[in-house]
């Protein structure tokens, strides 16, 4: 019979292209993971991984073996969802992966309304640039606080479960006392040197586009992806930065803030899970919190004038 452990470790192998990096991200020395790999190999009697450099690939044996680890281990979660449901109660630990930009306003509200409600649950947070979505579905977190900017292609693997939070708009920020308060056309920012996140990142990608879609290229002449990097440059009168509006402090002094009002540069925050028949009351008391203070951020930066009602995503 196969064992599930060594299906986990060659799902975990093929996405991480490498023994080692995958022993990495299992918390096992390479040796470990190579032992029950043989093991798996004998069990099924043919190779299943070949040598590629300084990486593996699968054979076509460990392909189609992949294929069905992928159907069974998700079965396996369905079963553990399905068996937390009837126990109907919140589990011991959870994992959760947040944008470093949704830390003060959304993550930690969210952490800090967990311990009230569910003071035995321990979250461990990851808080990082990387796109998290593939760790995911190896089980590696439980929870992602991920992003969408509206005008790129959506490239959620399949098996997540996406759950809206809130549209996030990317402000333009400048010194105080520089220029007039009031919303900007995007087209004013083809004159003015930029500070933007590399073009490895999502917002790195958007910002581009969108000045291409309204008619120009844009002077990137400061690229990082720290946002408080970026809120120097700008205050220092250096640069004008387009920051995601739950990344700002509203007390933050020496910035100017204004929205674009033609052409916005809107961002989807969502909570995504693996996708699982049944709810699971861990990963569902987690989503709920984040929803909770994603509502809560949103109404606290909305004009009196506008509708919290108002939303391009729908939040359900």
């Amino acid at each position: 019979m196969l064992d599930i452990r060594r299906l986990h470790m060659l799902r975990t192998v093929a996405a991480r292209g490498s023994i080692t990096a995958a022993a990495q991200s299992l918390a096992l020395s390479a040796g470990a993971v190579s032992q029950q790999l043989s093991a798996l190999r004998r069990d099924v009697g043919v190779d299943l991984l070949r040598p590629d450099g300084r990486t593996v690939t699968l054979t076509e044996a460990g392909r189609v073996l992949l294929e069905h680890a992928d159907r069974i281990l998700a079965a396996v979660q369905e079963a553990e969802s399905a068996v937390a449901a009837v126990k109907g109660v919140v589990g011991a630990t959870a994992t959760l992966a947040a944008l470093p930009s949704t830390v003060a306003e959304i993550v930690a509200p969210a952490l800090t309304a967990l311990g009230s409600h569910h003071p035995h649950l321990t979250v461990t947070c990851l808080v990082t640039d990387r796109a998290q979505l593939r760790e995911l579905t190896l089980g590696t977190v439980d929870v992602v606080l991920g992003q969408r900017y509206h005008d790129l292609p959506d490239a959620a693997p399949r098996g997540i479960e996406i759950s809206p939070l809130l549209d996030d708009p990317l402000l333009v920020v400048t010194a105080a006392g520089q220029g007039e308060v009031r919303p900007v056309a995007l087209r004013e920012l083809a004159t003015r040197s930029l500070a933007v996140p590399p073009p490895t990142t999502d917002c790195g990608q958007a910002i581009p586009h969108a000045c291409h879609q309204a008619g120009f290229t844009p002077t990137a002449r400061y690229i990082t992806a720290d946002i408080a990097a970026q809120l120097s440059l700008a205050r220092a009168g250096l640069a004008t930065a387009l920051v995601p509006r739950t990344a700002i402090d509203p007390a933050t002094p020496g910035i100017r803030t204004a929205p674009i009002e033609d052409r916005p540069i809107l961002r989807l925050l969502f909570a995504a899970t693996r996708l699982t028949e049944t709810a699971n009351p861990t990963t569902t008391a987690v989503v709920t919190a984040l929803r909770t203070a994603a509502r809560q951020a949103r109404t606290s930066r909305l004009p009196a004038s506008d509708s919290p009602d108002e939303c391009a995503f729908p939040i359900e």
